[in-house]
């Protein structure tokens, strides 16, 4: 069981009060696809993502980035249990994708990034700390199958 201290709570809630879910779903989503292209095989079937431009405007990538952020609230609003909120999300990933638990890590990575960017000075290292330990939780929770 994860421990958070009240700190981390407010830190990890701030973050998230100030997201566009659509542009930050979208911008991590991409990123990662674009750094990653092997992750692209998840996505045959959102057309074309031949290049950064059409990833970047490809709607089906924005709509997905979007859905990730709100699956993410869900944890945040769950943080006592990311397991068990996780636990269907993580069968459908594993048994019926068959997503690599890899590229969870490579996703968070991405929206580390763009959420640094976004909040510039703010994303302080405390922040960060913060952050990066939600986000170690979440991804052991969506890969917890693959143990």
């Amino acid at each position: 069981m994860v421990v958070w201290t009240d700190k981390e709570r407010a830190a990890i809630s701030d973050i998230f009060s100030k997201l566009d879910y659509d542009d930050v779903g979208q911008k991590c989503l991409s990123r990662c696809l674009i750094v990653y292209p092997w992750t692209q095989r998840y996505f045959g079937a959102f057309g074309n993502l031949y290049n950064a431009e059409a990833i970047m405007n490809n709607p089906m990538i924005a709509k997905h980035g979007t859905t990730v952020m709100q699956s993410l609230e869900r944890a945040l609003k769950n943080m006592d249990d990311i397991r068990n909120t996780y636990a269907e999300l993580s069968v459908l990933h594993s048994e019926k994708l068959r997503v690599d638990p890899g590229n969870f890590r490579l996703l968070s990575d991405c929206l580390t990034i763009v959420i640094a960017a976004k909040m510039g000075t703010a994303f302080t290292p405390e922040y960060q700390a913060s952050f990066q330990k939600f986000l170690s939780v979440v991804v052991s929770a969506l890969g917890r199958q693959y143990h």
